[in-house]
């Protein structure tokens, strides 16, 4: 089983504190694994602002209104557009500088993931599709986890 990179998210909570910066997250399918990931590593609370767990199509649409029901009638929950707005519903929501948004299918033969980074300060996302082996959905969380974090450093280092 590949384990969750620590060390790169000590990395992201220091770049994030020094820039005075906060990140919030929408999660479906990796459920609360990237909040959990942060949160076991000290200093987390001066960075990470909420983390939602929106496993439902109307967890979703609570937060997002009428703008996220659209957006999941239009493109479908698993979408590159559902992604992004969770990303820019939850980081509009709590005033985050970067808002993660992150939906998909955990299924044998379908393991499609999209996540989406939403920089607020210049209303940019980094939008991101996976497509993973059948390994277990506990192995394809964490490896999703990863991903986000390296990207998510990714994007810090080019600001």
């Amino acid at each position: 089983m590949k384990q969750i990179d620590s060390e790169k998210i000590k990395e992201l909570i220091k770049m994030l504190k020094s820039n005075s910066q906060t990140i919030s997250i929408m999660e479906s399918c990796t459920g609360g694994g990237l909040a959990n990931a942060i949160t076991n590593i000290s200093g987390a609370s001066e960075i990470l602002e909420f983390g939602a767990v929106t496993y439902s199509d109307q967890a979703k649409v609570s937060l997002g209104g009428s703008e996220m029901q659209s957006t999941i009638d239009l493109y479908s929950v698993y979408s590159k557009q559902t992604a992004e707005a969770m990303a820019k519903t939850i980081a509009k929501l709590t005033k985050s500088t970067y808002g993660i948004g992150i939906t998909g299918q955990l299924e044998p033969e379908l393991n499609q993931v999209y996540f989406s980074i939403y920089e607020s300060s210049n209303e940019e996302y980094d939008t991101v599709h996976l497509s993973l082996e059948d390994v277990g959905r506990a192995e394809n969380k964490e490896i999703i986890i990863n991903k986000i974090i390296e990207r998510l450093l990714e994007v810090l280092k080019k600001s």
